[in-house]
């Protein structure tokens, strides 16, 4: 029986229904209330258990699909601090090879400006030897003139 022919029905039971004097209320045959409500029962179409489960699965698939973008989520926000975590690392490498790189440079700068100075004072040593060498040897020849012309 259709569904809609029931509710017309306890609609009907309701309109012939004896009202109670000085109330809103009615009195409706108990028997045929409970039957009509049976056939309700028995007549729900299949179509609405069907729709129940097919929501209960939606429900599910919902829920799964949730517990998938989470779990997405979760590995994809793992990956970007994994690549955070090695950028930095390299931004920290980078940071101290251009540091060693820098004193390398200024010990560099250090070791040739003491090498500039100690070849200075090695060629100064060796102009003062050899202008006393020259002042000898010229002393020297002068020594021998003088005793040749002299």
């Amino acid at each position: 029986m259709d569904i809609l022919h029931l509710v017309d029905r306890l609609e009907e039971l309701v309109n012939s229904a004896r009202q109670v004097p000085l109330t809103n209320n009615i009195m409706i045959d108990q028997d045929r209330l409970i039957d009509l409500i049976d056939q309700m029962r028995v007549s729900i179409p299949e179509e609405v258990k069907k729709s129940q489960k097919t929501l209960n699965e939606r429900d599910k698939i919902l829920a799964q699909a949730k517990e998938e973008a989470e779990r997405t989520l979760m590995v994809a926000r793992e990956e970007r601090d994994k690549m955070m975590l090695r950028e930095s690392i390299a931004i920290a490498a980078q940071n101290k090879a251009d540091q060693i790189i820098a004193n390398a440079k200024q010990e560099a700068e250090g070791v040739k400006g003491d090498a500039d100075n100690y070849v200075v004072d090695v060629l100064s040593q060796l102009e003062e030897q050899l202008d006393r060498t020259l002042q000898q040897a010229r002393n020297g020849i002068e020594v021998l003139k003088a005793r040749r012309g002299g």
